[in-house]
């Protein structure tokens, strides 16, 4: 699967552990920043994520702060994502099968590396279920 990745400094060293994971699970990545743990400002990163989404490079978004909040909010005001805080399995499984959610926003201050390694795989194999999700999910479009 094609995917893209980037994270604040708050979630730098989680960013980086999550795309060795990923590449070696044989993902495509693509990683949007930071390179640091330098203060930066998350939504520059998150917005370049969102472009990723939208050109089509990648299918998937994994966005990596503090409490994944501040990279939710950032990531929703972009016309054609749909973002949401994943922190636990019912949450992450249902945003994805029931919002066609395309971006988990992860809080690395929050949770440990092999609780969000285990939420990414329920991201990743969940299927959106379309259906009555679907109209829902196309008024959120309009």
């Amino acid at each position: 699967m094609n995917l893209v990745i980037a994270s604040d400094h708050a979630g730098y060293a989680m960013k980086e552990n999550v795309k060795k994971y990923l590449l070696e699970q044989g993902h495509k990545v693509i990683d949007c920043g930071t390179d640091s743990e330098a203060s930066c400002d998350y939504p520059i990163f998150a917005k370049a994520l969102c472009k990723e989404i939208n050109n089509g490079a990648a299918e998937l978004g994994i966005l990596i702060c503090g409490t994944g909040i501040g990279m939710s909010m950032a990531a929703n005001k972009v016309k054609g994502i749909r973002a949401a805080v994943c922190s636990d399995y019912f949450s992450t499984k249902f945003t994805r099968a029931h919002n066609n959610t395309n971006v988990m926003c992860i809080g690395a201050r929050v949770m440990g590396e092999g609780l969000a390694l285990e939420l990414i795989e329920v991201f990743l194999n969940t299927p959106f279920e379309g259906g009555k999700h679907l109209r829902r999910v196309n008024m959120l479009e309009d």
